[in-house]
């Protein structure tokens, strides 16, 4: 990769970070959004894009880095074009989480944020990916695989590596690329919001019951 972007990557980048900053009353609340703008035309938080993202807000490069080294989502080496995030922590772990990450790991090659040769995944062993009620829970770029099986999760994998679409439990019709994503996690728009619903009956079944026996939050000190 380049040291620099082309004359016309850099022109559209700060166009677009223009639209993101004119969303915000003070512009330098724009970077995290412009972190992945940089993501979607990289792949991950690159120094080029760094020093793009200072020029703009009138940072020094490491005032950028600094936010970019503390939030997880962006990537400081290339990302593999799907993320695929398997949740270990407490209940997906004694779900079978733990045995889903092992078989992942031993099936594929690598470990913890490492990203096979073929830059096809990035594997991740996450705390949670707050899908409780659908323990064990894999995450392909931030979508939903709900009551996933170490079977179940190598076939995912191989039809990621093999190029075919993949389809998540919940959310949109099927997973687009890191990159895309990314630019979603910018603030733009790609169309896939209302593809397909986002809790499933075990997230609403407290909502079902509430509404089959009439029962209302109470009210507050004060409300009328």
């Amino acid at each position: 990769m380049s040291d620099s972007y082309t004359a016309e990557a850099e022109a559209r980048l700060r166009d677009d970070m223009a639209q993101i900053i004119a969303r915000y009353p003070g512009a330098r609340s724009a970077l995290m959004p412009m972190l992945h703008l940089i993501q979607a035309e990289d792949g991950y938080v690159s120094p080029r894009g760094i020093a793009v993202c200072a020029d703009v807000l009138n940072l020094t490069r490491a005032e950028v880095s600094a936010v970019a080294t503390f939030y997880s989502q962006y990537r400081r080496r290339p990302n593999g074009e799907y993320n695929v995030g398997v949740c270990t922590n407490a209940l997906c772990g004694v779900m079978g989480g733990e045995i889903i990450w092992d078989r992942l790991s031993d099936h594929l090659g690598i470990g913890h944020d490492q990203t096979t040769a073929d830059g096809r995944i990035t594997l991740e062993q996450l705390e949670c990916n707050a899908a409780c009620d659908y323990a064990p829970v894999i995450m392909v770029n931030w979508e939903f695989f709900d009551n996933q099986t170490p079977t179940s999760a190598i076939e995912l994998v191989d039809r990621i590596t093999a190029g075919e679409d993949v389809h998540p439990t919940r959310g949109a019709d099927k997973v687009h690329t890191f990159k895309e994503i990314s630019r979603v996690l910018a603030g733009f728009e790609d169309g896939h919001v209302d593809e397909g619903p986002a809790g499933g009956p075990a997230s609403m079944v407290g909502l079902r019951y509430a509404r089959e026996r009439g029962w209302t939050a109470p009210q507050t000190v004060g409300e009328e």
